[in-house]
């Protein structure tokens, strides 16, 4: 009974670490996001190339980094979760680029307690993803990219899965200041649970959750004259989901940017509300280093709070 209450109350707090994105289907932790530039321009930025550049959103544009970049996330959240980001961008002379990197989740301090509702210990829970990405240009104007993504997850002692997944991406250049993303994400991505080896037959069973399959498109607009950078885009997943999200980045003077966003915007029935987020990057040339400072503020509409996102990107 112990494991069983334990089992139960982890995957109702990982259904929340979404926020019940996709009805909290496998993999949600890996689906709210990269970063604090990304988050808070409503994860719209599939087509954006400039900037801090990781292949989370879109592999295709890795081709477009015409330096190295390294970035570090710190997500701060209620309910004892943790979300964390590590990535590294590195272009490939003459027309390609490779990007590879990590998501971390998890939910601590999970009062453990028998059926009798005596306290038994604390328990914890985490979800990893390691990605891999590269991309080349096939003409000046139109760039592909693929992702190996592999996954392991830990619910409980003797319970943990790993599966591996892919995603596939295009980047094409409409006009000068105008480009198009399309990606195709989480192939073959699934969790394989097995509980035989805690529980005595015929109770131990194997269980399959597939990770919703998501098709995305996106545009996204530079405007040099008002220093701004306007993006878009459309989702729709194997659950019958469609959604739409957008953002903005402004940039008042050479090492500020200000940026807001709002994602999952929902266009079904059953909604589980809109999130809008906001925030913000200091810049500061070093020599050959451009580090930057990010900051995203976003709200849940079912955590008690909002949750921050500091990212540290060092461009060299």
């Amino acid at each position: 009974m112990k494991k069983y209450f334990f089992i139960s109350l982890t995957l109702l707090l990982l259904s929340d670490l979404s926020s019940a994105q996709l009805a909290g289907s496998a993999g949600s932790f890996a689906r709210l996001g990269f970063g604090a530039r990304g988050i808070s321009m409503g994860n719209s930025i599939i087509a954006v190339t400039t900037g801090e550049i990781v292949s989370y959103y879109n592999p295709a544009i890795t081709s477009f980094a015409e330096s190295r970049f390294a970035s570090a996330s710190f997500t701060l959240l209620s309910l004892d979760r943790s979300l964390n980001f590590l990535s590294f961008t590195q272009s490939v002379k003459p027309t390609a680029g490779i990007s590879f990197g990590l998501i971390n989740a998890g939910v601590s301090n999970i009062d453990g307690r028998t059926s009798d509702g005596i306290h038994t210990e604390d328990y914890s829970t985490y979800e990893n993803q390691f990605f891999l990405s590269f991309s080349n240009k096939l003409h000046e104007r139109v760039s592909i990219g693929a992702t190996a993504k592999l996954y392991h997850s830990k619910l409980f002692e003797k319970v943990s899965t790993t599966t591996v997944g892919f995603d596939i991406g295009a980047c094409i250049t409409i006009l000068e200041n105008l480009k198009a993303g399309i990606v195709i994400q989480d192939i073959g991505s699934k969790y394989i649970w097995n509980t035989k080896d805690i529980y005595p037959d015929p109770y131990g069973t194997t269980t399959t959750n597939k990770f919703p399959n998501l098709r995305r498109m996106g545009l996204a607009l530079t405007l040099p004259q008002f220093k701004t950078l306007i993006s878009a885009e459309y989702e729709n997943s194997s659950e019958g989901t469609n959604i739409l999200r957008g953002g903005v980045e402004y940039n008042p003077v050479e090492y500020l940017s200000i940026r807001c966003g709002i994602d999952r915007i929902e266009l079904y029935e059953e909604k589980t509300g809109a999130k809008p987020a906001f925030g913000f990057g200091v810049r500061k040339q070093i020599g050959n280093w451009v580090p930057t400072l990010n900051y995203a503020f976003v709200t849940e509409p079912f955590a008690p709070r909002s949750f921050h996102i500091i990212s540290l990107t060092v461009n060299f």
